[in-house]
């Protein structure tokens, strides 16, 4: 039997590169996919591209505590949250455009803790649950353009840190720090930079929403079972190099 049949997994973000392949390679393994969204088409598409009844999509931004309680009322009961939305806005850090810091932290960390919140009533008693946030390599090694962005991912680190101290042993609280990955998000960076970028790369490419997705089904898995509280850097080797 797949490891996870019949275990629901909540996907935000899910209409994304990363969270195609993460509800794909879950699918793969039995699961029952939940895709939370900002936008019908790209979820159509999504479901689309999996192409098996066991997704599930929900059209939402996140924005209220009431909203993220709505999606895991309608999942539960859940196995796993695995959050990835998220805005990435270059930050021209003046006074009178704030809104680029608010977007940020609302859409990136405020939807986390939320979403984590709502998630903790909500879970299948049948085994420890499992949370998987999504940071950056951001946060480790700033990114001048973003700053607002590189805190709120720096937040969900410390937001990890903390919910796997309170939820454990129930509920195992991980995140992953992608570095550059190809995706929709990544387009415009790799058209400015991507070829000085990829130079720092000891790998000598850029990451693959699949090498995303494999990493996270591990930690909701049961080889994973003493495994909470970190960030697992997947960025090819740059934050080391």
């Amino acid at each position: 039997m797949a490891e996870f049949t019949n275990k629901r997994i909540v996907i935000t973000g899910g209409a994304g590169g990363i969270g195609i392949e993460t509800a794909r390679t879950f699918l793969d393994h039995g699961a029952h996919v939940v895709l939370v969204d900002l936008e019908v088409e790209r979820l159509e598409a999504a479901r689309a591209a999996l192409g098996v009844n066991r997704v599930f999509t929900v059209v939402s931004d996140l924005a209220t505590p009431a909203d993220c309680v709505d999606i895991m009322e309608r999942a539960k009961p859940a196995y796993a949250l695995v959050h990835l939305a998220g805005v990435f806005e270059r930050d021209p850090l003046l006074s009178e455009e704030h809104g680029v810091w608010d977007r940020a932290i609302a859409a990136n960390l405020t939807t986390a803790y939320d979403m984590a919140v709502a998630f903790r009533t909500r879970t299948d008693p049948r085994a420890a649950s499992r949370i998987v946030f999504a940071s950056s390599v951001a946060y480790r090694r700033g990114s001048a353009d973003r700053a607002a962005y590189a805190a709120a991912k720096g937040g969900i680190v410390g937001l990890t840190r903390a919910l796997s101290r309170k939820y454990a042993p129930d509920i195992l609280v991980n995140a992953i720090a992608p570095g550059l990955i190809v995706t929709r998000m990544s387009e415009q960076i790799i058209v400015e930079r991507g070829e000085a970028y990829r130079n720092e790369i000891p790998l000598g490419r850029f990451g693959q929403p699949s090498e995303v997705a494999s990493v996270i089904r591990f930690l909701c898995s049961k080889d994973a079972s003493y495994v909470t509280g970190q960030t697992i850097t997947i960025d090819g080797g740059i934050t080391n190099a």
